[in-house]
């Protein structure tokens, strides 16, 4: 079963930028299809963010697009997320979350139910 384990949240003034890293241990991404990244404000619901699959199809949220990028380095069996611009919006714990099956960009690619593993959550706070 894989584990994984989010790092490169922090605290950054509006405007600045972070890469989030999520590392699969006890497995690898070859074995999971969709990976996804999902962030969770104080008092909100958990919020898709953006989507990458096997054949490298990219989905993003209307919020993020055109500031975030996703990504998977297969030979170093590691999740992306590169936030540029950031607002004071983006501040929430992300996720990152891994399932076999394939979501090809439908409705459910950005859905939390869809995945069935997590990461323990990495915070990012942006400073106005």
């Amino acid at each position: 079963q894989v584990r994984l384990v989010e790092s490169g949240g922090g605290s950054v003034q509006a405007g600045g930028s972070l890469r989030l890293s999520c590392e699969a241990s006890g497995g690898d991404y070859t074995n999971y299809w969709s990976t996804a990244w999902f962030r969770q404000a104080p008092g909100k619901e958990r919020e898709g963010v953006a989507y990458t699959d096997a054949d490298d199809l990219k989905i993003y949220a209307p919020s993020v697009k055109g500031r975030f990028t996703i990504s998977r380095d297969k030979a170093k069996n590691t999740l992306y997320l590169q936030m540029n611009s950031l607002i004071p919006e983006d501040t929430a714990l992300y996720y990152c979350a891994a399932d076999s099956r394939s979501y090809s960009g439908s409705w459910q690619s950005l859905r939390a139910e869809s995945y069935e593993y997590w990461g323990q959550g990495t915070q990012v706070t942006v400073s106005s």
